[in-house]
């Protein structure tokens, strides 16, 4: 039986895309002019891309935490003739964050899940591996209610390193008083998350839940020995 259950946070747990589209779709509208008469799609798909660019300028120690947003704020509003200093860049994405939050929840897979574990051995250890900031990350936790299941938290700016270096995963299971080997970590990136997690010892779980895995990735996937799923209904 398996000791610990260790997931990513956003996309696997957490509706983090759905939270993005509809956060950025809001505020372009609640600001008004040419922001809000692009379109819709367009421009969260845009959101989304600079989203990817900049986090990863902060994952490598390029940018700090707020500065990953400013620069993402700033390139956002670039081609509608604006331009931001840092407060009214902080602000800008500040009021992005407040339309997002709205909409904040898990995915409707993640409790019933736990709840299995949970009913299937009362003894299962819980915990969250991020890449990204502490203090962020558990204000999602809290407000969508998954604090009382998470045993611990593991947070890439808290601890120095990220997936999928082997040391984040270790970290996770030493504070969950397990070895990697009676652990299993579920994450909706292929690389970072699953193959991440094998690599450290741990069963890695791959949640593919648009079904868009290519043939290359599932015979990456195979040859790390990772299983893929397309919804967490198909684990416990």
């Amino acid at each position: 039986m398996t000791g610990a259950w260790i997931f990513d946070l956003d996309d696997t747990l957490f509706a983090h895309r759905e939270a993005v589209v509809a956060g950025i779709t809001a505020y372009r509208h609640a600001l008004g002019g040419a922001v809000a008469e692009a379109d819709d799609d367009a421009e969260a798909r845009r959101w989304h891309a600079l989203e990817e660019e900049h986090y990863r300028r902060y994952l490598t120690g390029e940018l700090d935490f707020e500065g990953q947003r400013r620069e993402r704020a700033r390139a956002f509003v670039a081609p509608f003739g604006i331009a931001l200093d840092d407060a009214a860049a902080s602000a800008w994405f500040d009021g992005y964050v407040a339309r997002s939050e709205a909409v904040w929840r898990l995915h409707d897979d993640a409790v019933p899940l736990l709840r299995r574990l949970r009913a299937a051995d009362p003894a299962v250890r819980f915990g969250i591996i991020t890449n990204g900031d502490l203090a962020f990350q558990s204000r999602k936790l809290a407000a969508v209610g998954l604090g009382p299941w998470i045993d611990a938290v593991v947070a890439s700016g808290e601890v120095g390193v990220r997936k999928p270096d082997p040391a984040i995963f270790r970290i996770a299971c030493e504070r969950l008083g397990v070895a990697p080997g009676d652990a299993s970590y579920v994450g909706d990136r292929l690389q970072t998350d699953a193959i991440g997690a094998a690599g450290a010892g741990l069963l890695g779980v791959w949640i593919d839940r648009t079904d868009a895995a290519t043939e290359a990735q599932l015979a990456e996937a195979a040859a790390a020995g990772v299983t893929r799923i397309r919804s967490l209904d198909e684990l416990g």
